[in-house]
Formats: C-alpha cells, sequence, structure tokens
C-alpha cells in the first residue's frame, strides 16, 4: 500500500514546477516596466521643454526680460488642464517656462535625469554651478533628494574654496551613502504628474 504521506499534491507539484519559468516572466516584466519609465521620463522632460519654448517665444517673444503675462498662464494653465488632467498648474508651467530659459538649447538638455531633478537644478543661477550638478548627478547617479541635499551644502563652492577637495567630496560621500542605505527598502518612487499608467501595470 502506497504511504500518502510521500505523495506530494499535485497543486504543489505544478508551482514548484513552475517557479524558474515564473522567474524568468518576472524578471522580462522588471525589465520591461523600468524601460517604460525611463521612455516614459525622456519624453516628459522633452515635452515640458517645448512647452517652456512655446510659452517664451509666445508670450515673451524670446526675451527673458520682457513683462510676464500672469493672465495669459493662468488662462493657458485651465484650459490644459481641463484637457489633459493634472500637471499644468501656473507653478508648474512657470517651472517649464524656467527649464527651457536655463537650458535653451535641447541638446544641452540630458534626459538621464528626471522632470524633478531639473526643477531643482533651475533654482539655480550660476550657470557653472548648475552645469556641474547637473554633470555630477548624472555620473554619481544622484537622487533628487541627493542632488537637493548637495546643493543646500554647496558642495559645489566649498569645492571652489577649498585648497584640498578630498574632505569636502568624502563628507559629500558619506551622506549620500548614508541615505542610500536609508531608501534602499523603500518603494518605487510616485509617479509624477502625467505618467502613464502602464507603470502600475494597469491596460
Amino acid at each position: 500500500m502506497t504511504d500518502s504521506k510521500h505523495i506530494q499534491p499535485a497543486c504543489e507539484q505544478s508551482s514548484s514546477g513552475i517557479a524558474p519559468l515564473l522567474q524568468e516572466i518576472a524578471e522580462i516584466i522588471q525589465q520591461a516596466r523600468s524601460q517604460v519609465r525611463q521612455a516614459v521620463n525622456q519624453a516628459m522632460v522633452q515635452c515640458y521643454w517645448q512647452i517652456g519654448c512655446l510659452i517664451v517665444e509666445h508670450e515673451q517673444h524670446g526675451n527673458s526680460r520682457a513683462a510676464y503675462g500672469k493672465h495669459q498662464l493662468q488662462t493657458l494653465s485651465s484650459q490644459l488642464t481641463a484637457e489633459f488632467g493634472k500637471g499644468f498648474d501656473v507653478r508648474n508651467l512657470r517651472n517649464m517656462r524656467a527649464f527651457y530659459l536655463s537650458f535653451p538649447i535641447w541638446n544641452a538638455v540630458r534626459t538621464e535625469l528626471r522632470w524633478t531633478h531639473y526643477r531643482i537644478l533651475i533654482r539655480l543661477e550660476n550657470t557653472k554651478a548648475r552645469d556641474w550638478y547637473l554633470n555630477e548627478a548624472i555620473e554619481q547617479n544622484w537622487s533628487v533628494r541627493a542632488l537637493d541635499r548637495q546643493i543646500n551644502k554647496l558642495y559645489y563652492e566649498r569645492l571652489l574654496s577649498s585648497q584640498d577637495s578630498a574632505p569636502v567630496a568624502a563628507e559629500a560621500n558619506r551622506g549620500h551613502d548614508d541615505y542610500s542605505l536609508k531608501v534602499a527598502n523603500l518603494p518605487d518612487a510616485p509617479k509624477e504628474p502625467g505618467q502613464m499608467s502602464l507603470l502600475d501595470g494597469e491596460e
């Protein structure tokens, strides 16, 4: 008589048998979602740059010192929000305008960075500092919060004024490492306004 204790239920056999297949499929899905996020981010950055360009050309005729059409911007925001939803409030439209004015040449825009990175970078009036932080954010793979932290601590300015840059760089790296450890187990960052529902796996 067969010992029933040694018979593995069919459902358990099936589950264990497809485990490798499930793992491979999961990896493909994660890779695809990562590619979608990257593509959406690149499209968003380019879209916002083009919107900023159109605002500057239409309302200011390309002159950054011209009077700013506040009423026109409010009207534009209302109409865009009614048609496309969130992400086009007056504040964000101002950011798009500032984005274009800070980076008037599209080829100078690095799509490796997210729109939230650029919202921080456009606050910097010093062009050299802005370009330096941009390049460092890409090379060091800084998150948005890490970039904001380095700017608030005047990392660039301290490097310029210090005769020995090693201690300043070491301090910055320690702070970045500590931050990375803290966020290592956090879930993915929330979507920015306008990102596709595909990122959530929705149809």
